[in-house]
């Protein structure tokens, strides 16, 4: 039962959501959730159900202290008892449940057994006889009906999670004590008076094995660091938020959520605060729940845009000819008579950051770009119009592994001129052409990029599976179980989480 020791700190690990990696720290906006965390029973069971198995094969073989025990026994004299090399090699726990609850995370393995073999000893002298008589042999140990408890408390402290012990201990119901070779019959009535330090071994092995795990994971939540690293330019806030909610039936956490510059450049905060509602699921058997303020994608489009990676120059389209004048003559007529057969570049530039907006079973983004031809003439680049457009298109989100991905498709455009120095310009004969190099140049690239997603909270060595997208007012739920890769060793969950994205 040993086993309890190590499985509940790697229980606390997952429900912790530690999906963390960078050394970098929060910067000021942190006080406010647009992400949250649910674990569900199903998934608290499906953790506990795991690590068990897992942890009980990373314990065994567990050593007690030697056992000593000295009587005077009137006409024998003195006789001396000792149980050596006492070592727990099987755990079997029969049943156990995890509950969260008001005072913290209840966990209790209960019917567990557990077999023990040990060395045993015996000697005595007497003033009948001038000698030492001694024997000794091997014993086996069977203790029955153990059960262990703790209760967990958890908190928000400067932006991680404090793992605090409220309560532990074990019980042992049962032992019998069997003893082989030597004179073994003659002495097991004997040695049956080392079952009450045997039982106190064993409980008091086992629940310094408890606060010694609870400890160590405490220490380790407190070095966790605060941020997801996205890519070279980007990492995920991943600061929590407020106190973790303890139903009858699942923890939820609340984090930041927002994207933000690895540099630390200051962001202008172009989307909308909102209380992060609670993670709701339509199938209350899934293991997992998260939930996503539009906020979180807005954040990222804010950091790329200010990162100025939303601008592109298009010298290739699947029409060639509409980057010569030529393509342009019956378009743009005076462009093609001032510049006639010269090349052109189109370069579209985002005006400010897109817009996401997350609504029932639809995401809706709103783009405000402007386009500028330009023609190349004897190596020179002239800027000849500036169009601006306001672009309309739909979401669609999926899972990739352990990323949320998502592709966008082009539902209209507006187009206004803003500037032209070859005169004025009939938009209505332009919109065809704009029309296809958003479909066929800038869609495909947006696509190109959001189809890589950007990593979901999910514990290193596990993976969702089958997962639903909920899309709410304002919100994406992921709804999902959860599996584990075997090939992962559960020590791994200890690696330092920066070596994992770096």
């Amino acid at each position: 039962m040993k086993i309890l020791s190590k499985i509940l700190p790697l229980l606390l690990l997952l429900i912790t959501s530690s999906f963390f990696s960078s050394q970098a720290q929060v910067g000021a906006s942190n006080q406010e959730s647009f992400t949250s965390i649910i674990i569900s029973q199903t998934g608290l069971d499906f953790v506990k159900d795991l690590l068990i198995t897992k942890a009980i094969s990373s314990i065994i073989p567990l050593a007690l202290p030697k056992i000593e025990r000295a009587v005077k026994i009137p006409i024998l004299g003195n006789v001396r008892m000792v149980l050596s090399n006492i070592t727990i090699y099987n755990i079997d726990v029969l049943s156990s449940y995890v509950k969260p609850g008001d005072t913290g995370v209840v966990f209790v393995a209960s019917g567990t057994t557990c077999n023990l073999s040990a060395n045993w000893f015996y000697e005595y002298t007497t003033w009948l006889l001038p000698i030492e008589i001694s024997d000794h042999g091997i014993a086996s140990v069977q203790v029955e009906g153990m059960q262990v408890g703790l209760t967990l408390g958890l908190e928000t402290q400067k932006g991680t999670l404090k793992l605090c012990l409220v309560d532990c201990g074990c019980y042992v119901k049962d032992i019998s004590i069997k003893l082989d070779g030597g004179a073994s019959w003659l002495y097991q009535g004997m040695i049956n008076a080392f079952e009450e330090q045997i039982v106190s071994a064993v409980e008091n092995a086992i629940t310094k094995k408890l606060k010694e795990g609870i400890s160590k994971l405490d220490s380790l939540l407190q070095s966790l660091p605060k941020e997801i690293p996205v890519d070279d330019h980007a990492s995920l806030n991943i600061t929590f938020v407020d106190n973790p909610l303890l139903t009858s039936s699942s923890i939820e956490f609340d984090i930041n959520g927002l994207f933000t510059a690895r540099k630390k450049a200051s962001i202008p905060k172009y989307y909308n605060s909102n209380l992060q509602p609670p993670v709701f699921c339509s199938d209350q058997s899934k293991m997992l729940g998260i939930s996503l303020d539009e906020a979180v994608l807005n954040s990222a489009s804010a950091l790329y845009y200010d990162a100025e990676f939303m601008q592109w120059t298009v010298d290739k389209v699947p029409d060639q000819s509409l980057l010569n004048t030529a393509g342009w003559r019956f378009i743009i007529p005076q462009l093609y008579r001032k510049y006639p057969n010269d090349d052109m570049n189109l370069n579209i530039c985002l005006s400010s950051p897109p817009v996401i907006r997350v609504a029932e079973d639809n995401i809706d983004a709103t783009v405000h770009a402007d386009l500028i031809i330009d023609v190349l003439e004897s190596g020179e680049v002239i800027p000849v119009a500036c169009i601006s457009l306001v672009i309309h298109g739909s979401c669609s989100v999926k899972i990739l592994r352990n990323n949320l991905g998502g592709s966008v498709k082009l539902n209209g455009f507006t187009m206004s001129l803003t500037w032209s120095k070859i005169g004025k310009l009939r938009l209505y004969l332009i919109q065809p052409v704009v029309w296809a190099v958003i479909q066929t140049v800038f869609v495909p690239y947006v696509n190109a990029h959001l189809g890589q997603g950007f990593p979901l909270p999910i514990i290193h060595g596990f993976t969702v599976k089958s997962a639903e997208i909920i899309c709410s007012s304002s919100k994406i739920t992921v709804c999902s179980d959860v599996a584990y890769a075997d090939s992962h060793n559960l020590n791994q969950l200890f690696i330092p989480f920066s070596n994992r994205y770096t």
